[in-house]
């Protein structure tokens, strides 16, 4: 999986007062958890531009200058209801030997008959979580839905899984291919004119 490295400086001040200032300074109030303790930092807005306003999933490098820095994913964050803005962002340190989970993104491969016939393709999720060691998160899950024809459903027990499981039941759909109003309206019309007695023709 691909790596974002965010610039920060430690704080040792994390009260309201502290937080405050630092949001007035263009800066992020942010917590590294996962380890032996908690490591509060604060980062430029502008460093979490790629990470946060993606549809990409990322690890994280947190550099804290002085040879400190984590390995990391993005575990939540807090956004102001109305300006949108970063209020505050949580951290997970990551481990090369130690399992972690995280949402990751699918991407629509291969063409599928039921949409080439008219059908509409719906995409049920476009995330999904996955468990892992660190180096072997995938950039995305790929979902071929060559197979599928008109009415079609993709379980994620279809998806290739290379060293890695996907953290959802076995009957949860990736995507569908429903049939279109269009090709409803066809095959209502064909089923009629078919039933239809031909012209000219007695009964």
């Amino acid at each position: 999986m691909k790596s974002i490295t965010i610039k920060g400086s430690e704080r040792e001040s994390v009260g309201k007062v502290a937080t405050k200032a630092l949001r007035n300074a263009g800066l992020v109030p942010c917590v590294l958890y996962g380890g032996n303790q908690a490591v509060h930092f604060s980062a430029e807005v502008m460093a979490f531009k790629n990470l946060v306003y993606t549809p990409n999933a990322h690890t994280v490098v947190i550099d804290l200058g002085k040879g400190k820095s984590f390995n990391a994913i993005l575990q939540d964050i807090q956004v102001h209801p109305v300006s949108d803005k970063i209020l505050h962002i949580d951290f997970f340190q990551l481990f090369d030997d130690k399992e972690i989970i995280m949402e990751v993104p699918v991407k629509i491969i291969g063409n599928s008959k039921g949409v080439m016939g008219g059908g509409d393709l719906r995409l049920n999720n476009r995330k999904l979580k996955v468990k892992a060691l660190p180096k072997n998160l995938p950039d995305f899950i790929e979902a071929d839905i060559t197979p599928l024809e008109m009415g079609n459903k993709l379980y994620v027990t279809k998806v290739p899984t290379p060293n890695f499981k996907i953290m959802h039941p076995d009957n949860t759909v990736i995507c569908q291919v429903k049939i279109s109003r269009a090709a409803m309206k066809a095959a209502q019309e064909a089923a009629k004119a078919a039933k239809a007695p031909a012209k000219g023709k007695k009964k």
